[in-house]
């Protein structure tokens, strides 16, 4: 890792001056001989020799202290954990990086795609078959739980439409009319955020927050006026929940509270991780807050989202990628991974998606999205000995073994959640279609960023390559160094921790479909829409219950495998309608008019009527 860059202007920079060599002049009155003149000239010599010898041993030194701590920083840690950052042959390899004859030119506004109806079809019966089931046992309830038929709730308090508001824009999506109808009038008579608990402000806003907003604008927009006329009822609701959570702006700093009691609007520190927020939940509330204040004329919302933004950026970053951890009560980051899985993911997905929502007129998250990619591509990237498969890994803080100092332990782990990065990388090429690409005459920093992207949607869908067909929660790729596994293995899962299996399970995630959902918009290749059919089908055969639902696996390693009690309400939020939307056209939520947030919810692309300096800064 390289070393953390300072913002600030070094101010002794300049200030002190070369020292100069002083050659004693002769004394006056006596010219020197020849023999004197020679004898100088040959001790300068023998100085300027002497001065050589010394400044190379001060590179020497120098090099030499850069290999004890600048190298094992950027590429080793413990011989475990051992990696390259750089890929190797070329600067993204060799494999991985050739452009596929199918990929197509893309005219502004991407490239017109047909639906694949019968496809589209399966998906839609997958998601009724678990609204129906869900409909059936857990009616109002924030989870539910298939195996045992039952529903449940966030707090005692009752539940706040954690599924129902979840999925709306969903059911408006797969066109599920009286579905959606119901769930419409369980918000206007049950939904009520009186509630006297502590709510995750994150989750809370990506998922109800920007369901409500969601469901405004589609219903807003909808061809049938009856829609058309409940528009109202979600940004009311929106409203009322917008301002309770601007108590968890309340810190001394801004950095909002990990939670917020909805009822007495205060917000609430996160007293198991020692009252510090995490870099995704502090900096993932920027494109709902936004568009609330747009919707609403208040820019209390816009403000106070915008400024969790400035004050990470006004830190020493490291390359544009930061800690996982940061403190609502100083606002400075606090010492702890820097990864891109959990904790960490949404923050690099908001930067470009705040700048395409308000139509690429504010250019300071373009600029930290690009210096962000540069430093993914820099420090966290690795490549597989076996297969050149592209994928990411984190820092860990640790203590050199030498001398103790401070140091970075490279742990080759991708998340599951790591895998909305490759359709992220693509979309910021093409812009959601704002720009024309042709793919087969790329700059240097697209054609990186489309290598890298591709590369991590391939390696994605290369964890899908277990007995069930379906990816584990976390992957651990196979370094170099590991001269024994490398060459016949690109990646593992971990085995059990006490007879637990944590990093083998499938609990439904959607970032591999949503990746495979923005390439096959961006790009026309038909192989992204067969990983997609090839993922449901795995989920079909695995998650599907008999009596309705489909529910997350245990092991993706063992078949038949053991099924998990839940739900989770991401299943048709994201999962299905992202599979949806994977084979449905292209003119159906079209890129360029249109982003999602990260729990997938539709949100209109607008023209700022508010436009800070820091925007432009």
């Amino acid at each position: 890792m390289a070393e953390i860059r300072q913002r600030a202007v070094n101010e002794k920079a300049g200030q002190q001056e070369q020292e100069q060599v002083q050659v004693p002049l002769p004394k006056e009155g006596r010219r020197p001989n020849r023999k004197e003149i020679d004898k100088k000239v040959e001790q300068i010599q023998t100085l300027n020799v002497v001065r050589l010898i010394l400044s190379l041993a001060g590179l020497g030194a120098v090099a030499w202290l850069g290999c004890k701590t600048l190298y094992p920083i950027l590429f080793t840690s413990s011989p475990i954990t051992e990696t390259q950052t750089d890929l190797p042959s070329s600067k993204f390899g060799k494999k991985g990086g050739a452009l596929s004859s199918e990929e197509l030119f893309s005219p502004i506004g991407g490239i017109k795609l047909k639906a694949d109806e019968e496809k589209r079809k399966a998906v839609k019966d997958a998601f009724i078959w678990s609204w129906d089931a869900y409909e059936k046992y857990a009616w109002g309830a924030d989870e539910f739980s298939p195996l045992s038929q039952t529903g449940s709730n966030l707090t005692s308090a009752g539940g706040v439409g954690y599924t129902i508001v979840d999925s709306l824009d969903a059911l408006l999506v797969l066109d599920l009319i009286p579905e959606y109808e119901r769930a419409r009038d369980w918000c206007k008579t049950q939904l009520s955020f009186e509630k006297d608990a502590t709510f995750n402000t994150f989750e809370t806003t990506i998922r109800i927050l920007g369901g409500l907003l969601s469901a405004h604008y589609l219903t807003s927009t909808h061809s049938l006026p009856k829609i058309q006329a409940d528009a109202p009822l979600f940004l009311d609701l929106a409203v009322d929940l917008g301002e309770r959570l601007l108590g968890a702006f309340s810190s001394p700093s801004g950095i909002p509270w990990s939670g917020i009691n909805l009822k007495t609007r205060n917000g609430i520190p996160d007293r198991d991780n020692q009252n510090v927020a995490s870099l995704a939940e502090a900096a993932s509330l920027q494109l709902e807050l936004k568009y609330l204040s747009h919707l609403t004329g208040d820019y209390v919302y816009w403000k106070k989202a915008e400024k969790v933004t400035e004050i990470i950026r006004s830190q020493a970053v490291h390359d544009g990628i930061a800690p996982i951890f940061i403190s609502p009560t100083n606002g400075q980051f606090v010492a702890s991974e820097i990864r891109l899985g959990s904790r960490g993911d949404s923050y690099y997905e908001y930067l470009l998606k705040q700048w395409l929502q308000t139509d690429r007129e504010e250019p300071v998250y373009r600029d930290m999205y690009d210096e962000a990619m540069g430093g993914i591509k820099k420090h966290l990237i690795g490549q597989t000995q076996k297969s050149g498969l592209i994928f990411t890994q984190e820092l860990h803080p640790a203590r050199h073994p030498r001398d103790q100092s401070q140091t970075w332990q490279v742990v080759p782990k991708q998340d599951h959640l790591v895998c909305f990065l490759g359709g992220s990388f693509i979309l910021g090429i093409t812009e959601g279609g704002k720009r024309e690409v042709d793919w087969k005459d790329l700059d240097e920093r697209e054609t990186e960023d489309f290598v890298v992207g591709k590369g991590i949607v391939e390696s994605c869908m290369k964890t899908h390559e277990t007995a069930t067909g379906l990816a584990p929660e976390i992957a651990m790729f196979v370094q170099w160094s590991d001269e024994q596994r490398a060459a016949n293995e690109d990646w593992y899962i971990k085995p059990n921790l006490n007879g637990v299996l944590i990093d083998g399970r499938n609990i439904l995630r959607p970032e591999t479909v949503e990746s495979l959902f923005l390439a096959y918009r961006s790009t026309g290749d038909e192989k992204y829409r067969e990983w997609g059919w090839e993922v449901f089908q795995a989920f079909e055969k695995w998650c599907k219950v008999p009596s309705g639902g489909y529910a997350g696996i245990e092991d993706v390693q063992t078949v038949p495998p053991k099924q998990l009690d839940r739900m989770e309400t991401f299943w048709l939020a994201e999962t299905l309608k992202y599979l949806y939307l994977l084979f449905d056209d292209s003119d159906h939520i079209p890129l360029d008019r249109h982003v999602f947030n990260t729990e997938a919810h539709i949100l209109p692309v607008f023209k700022p009527e508010y436009i800070s300096p820091f925007a432009t800064s």
